[in-house]
């Protein structure tokens, strides 16, 4: 194996979660495209990062919302959190010391939660 390349995302509504992910969050979309019975995939991308995110609607197992644990690395977080607060972002708290690093944990429309972390130096 070599790295982990798509994580994901289960939404409710596919181009709420893109508005979200790429306006607010400033990720980019790498690939949109339909395939199957009415299904799209849509894959987006964090600048300089090797693995993307696809938001899902298809997967029983994941509930919209229901996604917990990931976490995307931040170079400073403190500036990162003040520019999404500013674009509407909602997190569940101001930035906070915890084992790994500075974490604040974000929420996307439908609640899935996401990290933000900047590594200890």
């Amino acid at each position: 194996m070599k790295f982990m390349s798509v994580v994901s995302v289960p939404v409710s509504d596919q181009n709420q979660a893109k508005d979200f992910y790429v306006d607010r969050l400033g990720l980019s979309v790498i690939t949109e495209s339909s395939f199957g019975d009415d299904l799209r995939w849509i894959q987006l991308g964090i600048p300089g990062a090797q693995t993307s995110l696809t938001l899902v609607t298809w997967f029983d197992e994941m509930p919209p919302g229901s996604l917990r644990g990931l976490v995307i690395d931040c170079e400073d977080l403190e500036k990162e959190y003040q520019t999404l607060t500013e674009r509407g972002v909602v997190f569940l708290g101001p930035p906070s010391r915890q084992p790994g690093g500075i974490f604040a944990i974000l929420r996307d429309p439908d609640g899935n939660q996401i990290g933000l972390r900047q590594a200890d130096s």
